[in-house]
């Protein structure tokens, strides 16, 4: 991977938040490629469960400042840095007052998904891209993990769709188990087609589950990879129909090989001894 630059969009990332599937690959993915000679950019939520002090976040106040449209109000865009420590990589937090600041992530002490959800996704995808532009770091190739980040690949292809910057960078989504019941909110498709894009584009998300966000990231996508060992049925079945390459599930003690292969071969078309 040397001198390769690839951009991880992860919904959670060690050591910020618990390991899990997307937690633990959105870390040893990025020390992979900077062990290999590439170079990489984290990018994640700044969830209110995430401890700046312990963790040392500070705001890059000349990547903040930027309002961000969101179903038509001004969303202010605030960046925050850090370094995972022994590692040379830089992970980039998105946040905003409103969207971020409550203690838990996804759902309230009941258990019920934020009603807000829909629009923290749009801010994540918008933001990302924002400060990557802000950042001038052209992509080779941007790794997209969790529900949080699904938007991505769809704003990238479409609203960004003439941004010069990602001319040349493909775009992979890993899929995993990690998922939530029930839907966000059913008029999230019309916050996204406020944004300039077309009602076809976002049929997939008419009813914004999970499986369904994961579908949208796969389409606009130009691979896939298997981050767990056990994925929906639905995800799996839909994901043969596309003839896109994939990369099948890998331990971490298995992964490094396969997915340098996968990055190179299958994805930047690149030979590969």
């Amino acid at each position: 991977m040397k001198d390769k630059r690839v951009l991880f969009v992860s919904s959670e990332v060690v050591p910020y938040l618990p390991e899990n599937d997307i937690s633990t690959l959105s870390f040893e993915a990025p020390k992979m490629i900077n062990s290999t000679g590439g170079q990489t950019r984290i990018f994640m939520p700044r969830f209110g469960n995430i401890n700046e002090r312990r963790h040392q976040l500070h705001e890059v106040i000349r990547l903040s400042g930027l309002n961000l449209v969101v179903n038509d109000l001004d969303m202010p865009l605030i960046i925050k840095v850090a370094s995972i420590p022994k590692e040379r990589m830089q992970v980039y937090f998105i946040d905003n007052e409103d969207y971020f600041k409550r203690k838990a992530m996804y759902s309230d002490e009941d258990g019920e998904l934020f009603e807000d959800n829909d629009e923290r996704c749009i801010f994540f995808a918008k933001g990302v891209i924002e400060t990557v532009k802000k950042l001038n770091w052209a992509p080779d190739i941007i790794h997209v993990n969790g529900w949080m980040a699904s938007l991505l690949p769809l704003y990238l292809k479409n609203y960004y769709g003439n941004e010069p910057l990602f001319k040349g960078s493909k775009i992979v989504t890993s899929i995993y188990k990690n998922n939530f019941e029930g839907k966000l909110d059913d008029s999230m498709y019309k916050k996204v087609m406020f944004d300039g894009i077309d009602d076809d584009k976002v049929e997939q998300i008419k009813t914004p589950n999970y499986n369904n966000l994961i579908k949208l990231s796969v389409m606009y996508s130009d691979g896939v990879i298997i981050g767990s060992e056990k994925i929906p049925d639905e995800l799996d079945d839909f994901i043969k129909k596309f003839k896109k390459p994939k990369l099948k599930y890998h331990s971490l003690e298995e992964f490094t090989q396969a997915y340098q292969d996968f990055y190179l071969k299958d994805i930047l078309n690149e030979e590969i001894d």
